[in-house]
């Protein structure tokens, strides 16, 4: 009888055990869930998404040390991955997507990115980068023809300026805005003017706000706009006067003024030849954003990965890697900080419809 007892006591232990081991919420003692104990912490592979602000192969090239960095640095967090794969995609609406769909796990992305596609995607970290001594309401004040320098300085956000080029059009407007005179919409509507997907921020969609403020107008309602792939591909263009403007980050002429001289042909330099003829609002910096369909996304993970890459920029060999954003490192964000933006994502829809 003793041995009965015994038996059915063992047994109704066991399964205890394995209705607790089922149950993925229960709570121990440290608080953690049992969700965090049970996770396969063993991954085939990790889809990072680039957005193509630099040239593809360039942020490729670039990114590749950033493989073993997570893989390590995941790994100290527990997590045993096996491949981190990196894609830049076609455009920014395209990582995006991938967010969306669970084709990729976690995007580099704007924050006009990340709110258009905020139902798929979910905000981790922030970027930081170098502020600017150089962050003038007033576009004549940035036309000295020096280089728009750096500080130690570290900003959550950044400009977006509208960029007159070497083209006699481009040194028009320049020189109405230097001698102190004001646009008109007539001057910028007979421009040529490159632009970035609808979804960046500073290459569309802050510029489209700068509009709406000075001419009740929109980038749809200019007559001469083309889309560049690349901010390399509009300096490009800038360069060579197939376009007499751009919209682009406070910052973009220096990350392209050796090619400028070199591959883009010119004489002077970028400071001499180029100057701002606009100055929008501040926008909120970059995001580290994960997908919310994702396969292999838990709780767990999103905590690793915040980890991971505030740790990445925290060491000198990472600071390189990310720099090709302009990053200087990362902390901790909320999509409440990107409420600014979905106003501004909002305006624009209006602007569009009309």
């Amino acid at each position: 009888m003793k041995k009965k007892m015994l038996c059915l006591a063992m047994m109704l232990m066991v399964g205890m055990t394995a209705i607790v081991g089922c149950n993925k919420q229960v709570s121990n003692d440290s608080g953690s869930t049992a969700q965090e104990f049970n996770e396969d912490k063993n991954i085939d592979k990790l889809r990072v998404y680039f957005v193509p602000s630099r040239e593809p192969q360039e942020i490729i090239t670039a990114t590749e040390p950033l493989k073993e960095m997570l893989t390590t640095e995941l790994g100290n967090e527990g997590y045993n991955v096996k491949e981190v794969e990196i894609t830049v995609g076609t455009n920014y609406e395209a990582v995006g997507e991938a967010l969306s769909a669970g084709t990729a796990d976690v995007g580099l992305i704007p924050g006009g990115t990340y709110v258009l596609y905020d139902d798929g995607a979910e905000v981790l970290l922030t970027a930081t980068r170098d502020g600017l001594k150089k962050d003038s309401d007033n576009a004549k004040d940035w036309n000295d023809g020096k280089e728009t320098e750096k500080t130690t300085e570290q900003a959550v956000s950044y400009r977006a300026l509208m960029i007159a080029g070497p083209s006699e059009k481009g040194k028009e407007l320049a020189e109405k805005v230097n001698s102190g005179e004001k646009l008109t919409w007539d001057d910028l509507n007979s421009a040529n003017l490159s632009v970035m997907s609808s979804s960046s921020p500073a290459g569309y969609i802050y510029p489209s706000l700068w509009l709406q403020e000075n001419f009740n107008k929109s980038i749809t309602d200019l007559q001469h706009t083309v889309q560049s792939d690349s901010y390399g591909s509009a300096m490009a263009r800038l360069a060579s006067e197939q376009v007499d403007l751009i919209v682009g980050y406070a910052d973009v002429r220096n990350d392209y003024v050796d090619k400028w001289t070199s591959e883009y042909g010119r004489s002077s330099s970028v400071w001499e030849e180029t100057n701002v003829i606009g100055v929008t609002p501040a926008i909120y910096n970059d995001t580290v954003s994960v997908s919310k369909t994702s396969k292999i996304m838990t709780d767990g993970l999103k905590k690793a990965l915040s980890n991971a890459f505030i740790n990445i920029g925290n060491t000198e060999e990472g600071k390189e890697v990310i720099a090709i954003y302009s990053h200087k490192g990362y902390k901790p964000a909320k999509s409440s900080d990107y409420d600014n933006e979905r106003q501004a994502q909002e305006l624009i829809k209006k602007l569009n419809k009309q």
